[in-house]
C-alpha cells in the first residue's frame, strides 16, 4: 500500500479535477467562499469548473458529445441526454412526460408531428464494427433523449438522481466512434409507441451464473442526417481494429472486463480478500466468504451499476416491480437523493429524518393500524451526522409487518460491519472507499440468499437488470480495489486520530463519528471484531466564522465525493442543501457542519493540519475579543 500524496499535490486551484485526470469524481472548491458561490451560480466559480461530481456536474465530454448528437439528430431548440441502454432512456423519458413544463402543448405537438417532440434515438455499432468485448451482447452503446430545451431542468433532475446516464469513459469512446462513422442510427422510440407495461422495464439481457441472454440484432435505419451506406464492407474491420487500440492502448484489455466484474464481485462478497493481479483473483479458491457469512449466499447474488445511486435507483425499481406498488419509508437523515428518489418513483414516502427510536414507535403504531409498506431504506451509518439506525428492532418489525429492509453500507463499508443478515438488500457505493482513486464510478446491490424476498427478488432481477457497467469502468475499478483491504485499517486509525484533536479543542462545538455518537450501541451490534468506525466525520463549531476559518485554513483536498486515498473536506451542507437549509436543520443538520472524508497520509502530519486550523481559529477568536 502507498502513502496518499500530502493535499497540496491534489486540491490545486479552484474547479481544478480531484485528482487531476480526465475521469476525475471530484473537484476542487477550496475556499468557504467558493462553494457559496457554486451554489449562486456565479461566474467567478463556475467559469472555472473543468469537471465536478458525475451525477451533479456533466462531464464536458459528455456534454460535448450530447451537443453533436443534439445537432445531427435534433433541431436548434433541442438538446440530448445520453443513456447507456434504451431501458434506461425510456425511464428518463417516462419522467420527462409525466413532468413536462408545457405539458398539454408538448403531447398535442408529438400527435401532429412527433418528431418535434420527446423521442429516443439508439446509436449501435455497425455491421462492420465488431467490437472486442466492448459492449457485451448489446449492441447499442448510446441511446440518446431527444428533448425540448425548455425541458432541460427535468432531464438533469433525472440524470442527477437516477444515476442512469452514461460514465464519461463510455461517452469518450463512443463520442470518437461517432466522429469516426463507427456507429449508426437505429429508428427512433417514440413517447407514444412505447407500450405503458414496459415503460420501466428493461430488456433480459442479465442471465445468473455470469451468463446472458440473446437479444435481436438491431435494424439498421438511413435518413437524410445519416446516410452513408450500411453493408458490412462499409467500414474495414482492421481498421476499427486499430481505432479501439488507439483508444484504451496496448495495456489496457478489454477482453478482460468480464472477468474485472467478477474480481469486483468476489472482493464485495469477501471471498476475494488479497491485493492480487487480476489472472490470480479469478483462479484463487474462494476463501469461504469469510466477511458476509450468510449461509448460501455467493457473488452470483451480487449485481453491479454504473454508480451507487442508480444501485439505488434500480433496487427501488425492482422492490416496486416485485413486491406491488406500495410507499416505502425512509429512515434517518439520509442522501438527499436517495429520498428524491422515493419520493418521486412509486407512490411516495414515509420520512423519518431522525431516525430515533420515537420514529420507531410510530412506525410500529402505523404497522399495528395496518398500513403496508414495501421497503425501509437506510444508511449505516448515516451522511453527515454518522448516526446507525437500530437495525434489530427495524429488523424486527420488518420481520412481523411485511415489508422489506435496504441498507446502504458505503459509509461503514463491509470490512467494519456486518450488516447483510439485517437486511434484504445491500446497496453501495463503490466509487467511494471500494475504489478510494477517485477516477471511476460504481455501484452494487447485494441480495441476502436468507430474506424472504429473495427468489422474488431473483426472479425480476432477471427479467429487469442489465449490465449497464461500462467495460473500461470495471476494469479501472478492479485495480483501484486490490488493495481495499489493507487501505481500511490505516483510513480508521487516521480517522480516530483527528477525531482526538477535535475533541481536545475548546472551539469545537460536536464531532459526528460513529465511535462517539449516542447510536455506538447500534452500530457495535453489527461491527467485526477487527473493524473500526470508519473514515468519514463531521464536525461543528460555536459559530460560522469559526467553521469558515476551520475550512479555508485546512490544508486539504477539498470538494464533493468521500472515500477517496487522500483527506478531502466539504461545507457539505452547503453542498448538498442549499436551497433547504432550514429543512435540514430541524433534523439537526447545521448549515455550517463541516465533513471530513479521512484518507492514507501520514497520521501525524493529519493531525498537524488540523492543529494549525484550529490555531487560526484560536487567532479569530483572540481578535474578536
Amino acid at each position: 500500500m502507498t502513502m496518499a500524496p500530502l493535499a497540496s499535490t491534489i486540491h490545486g486551484e479552484l474547479g481544478q479535477a480531484i485528482p487531476d485526470t480526465p475521469h476525475a469524481v471530484s473537484v476542487s472548491l477550496p475556499s468557504w467562499k467558493a462553494n457559496v458561490g457554486y451554489e449562486e451560480g456565479e461566474e467567478w466559480v463556475l467559469s472555472k469548473m473543468k469537471n465536478g461530481y458525475p451525477r451533479f456536474f456533466i462531464h464536458i465530454g459528455i456534454q460535448a458529445f450530447a451537443e453533436a448528437v443534439a445537432r445531427k439528430y435534433g433541431s436548434s431548440d433541442e438538446q440530448a441526454m445520453l443513456f447507456p441502454s434504451t431501458a434506461a432512456a425510456t425511464r428518463c423519458l417516462d419522467f420527462l412526460a409525466r413532468n413536462a413544463t408545457h405539458k398539454s402543448t408538448a403531447l398535442q405537438v408529438s400527435a401532429k408531428r412527433p418528431n418535434d417532440h420527446l423521442r429516443i434515438v439508439d446509436l449501435v455499432l455497425r455491421n462492420s464494427a465488431p467490437s472486442p468485448d466492448i459492449t457485451g451482447t448489446s449492441k447499442t452503446i448510446i441511446s440518446a433523449v431527444i428533448f425540448p430545451r425548455s425541458e432541460f431542468k427535468h432531464a438533469k433532475t433525472f440524470w442527477q438522481h437516477s444515476g442512469e446516464g452514461v460514465s464519461s469513459r463510455r461517452a469518450e469512446f463512443c463520442f470518437k466512434a461517432f466522429e469516426e462513422g463507427y456507429l449508426a442510427l437505429r429508428s427512433p422510440v417514440l413517447l407514444e409507441n412505447i407500450p405503458q407495461d414496459r415503460m420501466c422495464k428493461g430488456p433480459r439481457r442479465y442471465q445468473r451464473k455470469a451468463s446472458h441472454g440473446q437479444i435481436d440484432e438491431p435494424v439498421l435505419v438511413s435518413s437524410a442526417e445519416d446516410s452513408s451506406p450500411m453493408s458490412p464492407t462499409s467500414l474495414d474491420r482492421q481498421d476499427y481494429a486499430q481505432f479501439v487500440e488507439e483508444r484504451f492502448g496496448r495495456n489496457l484489455d478489454l477482453s478482460l472486463a468480464a472477468n474485472a466484474k467478477l474480481a469486483v464481485r468476489r472482493r464485495i462478497a469477501g471471498s476475494l480478500t488479497a491485493d492480487v493481479d487480476l489472472p490470480e483473483a479469478i483462479i484463487m479458491p474462494s476463501e469461504g466468504v469469510a466477511v458476509r457469512k450468510v449461509q448460501g449466499f455467493s457473488e452470483d447474488d451480487i449485481y453491479l451499476y454504473p454508480c451507487g445511486m442508480n444501485s439505488i435507483f434500480n433496487t427501488h425499481r425492482i422492490m416496486l416491480k416485485a413486491r406491488g406498488h406500495l410507499k416505502s419509508i425512509s429512515f434517518g437523515f439520509p442522501y438527499i437523493d436517495t429520498l428524491k428518489i422515493l419520493e418521486k418513483w412509486g407512490p411516495g414516502c414515509l420520512f423519518y429524518g431522525h431516525g430515533s427510536s420515537a420514529d420507531l414507535d410510530d412506525l410500529e403504531t402505523r404497522c399495528k393500524r395496518g398500513e403496508k409498506f414495501l421497503a425501509l431504506f437506510c444508511e449505516f451509518p448515516g451522511n453527515p451526522l454518522l448516526k446507525s439506525p437500530d437495525l434489530r428492532r427495524i429488523r424486527k418489525l420488518a420481520d412481523k409487518y411485511d415489508f422489506a429492509v435496504v441498507v446502504d453500507e458505503t459509509i461503514g463499508n463491509f470490512m467494519n460491519v456486518h450488516i447483510l443478515p439485517a437486511a434484504d438488500i445491500v446497496v453501495s457505493s463503490l466509487t467511494k472507499v471500494f475504489s478510494g482513486d477517485s477516477n471511476v464510478m460504481g455501484g452494487s446491490s447485494i441480495l441476502n440468499s436468507r430474506s424472504r424476498y429473495y427468489h422474488q427478488l431473483r426472479r425480476t432481477m432477471t427479467d429487469e437488470y442489465e449490465d449497464n457497467y461500462w467495460p473500461e469502468d470495471a476494469i479501472y475499478l478492479e485495480r483501484n480495489s486490490r488493495d481495499f483491504v489493507s487501505r481500511i485499517d490505516r483510513i480508521n486509525k487516521n480517522a480516530e486520530a483527528i477525531c482526538q484533536v477535535l475533541n481536545a479543542s475548546p472551539y469545537v462545538k460536536e464531532i459526528y463519528y460513529p465511535k462517539y455518537s449516542a447510536t455506538r450501541p447500534f452500530y457495535d451490534d453489527f461491527r467485526h471484531p477487527t473493524g473500526g468506525y470508519g473514515g468519514l466525520l463531521s464536525v461543528t463549531f460555536h459559530t460560522t466564522a469559526e467553521a469558515i476559518t476551520f475550512f479555508d485554513v485546512l490544508e486539504v483536498a477539498k470538494g464533493p465525493s468521500l472515500g477517496t486515498n487522500f483527506t478531502l473536506c466539504s461545507p457539505y451542507v452547503i453542498l448538498a442543501h442549499y436551497n433547504e437549509l432550514d429543512w435540514a436543520a430541524q433534523f439537526g443538520v447545521e448549515a455550517d457542519l463541516i465533513r471530513i472524508s479521512v484518507g492514507l497520509e501520514d497520521t501525524h502530519e493529519l493531525m498537524d493540519k488540523c492543529k494549525e486550523a484550529l490555531a487560526a481559529v484560536a487567532k479569530l477568536e483572540d481578535t474578536v475579543l
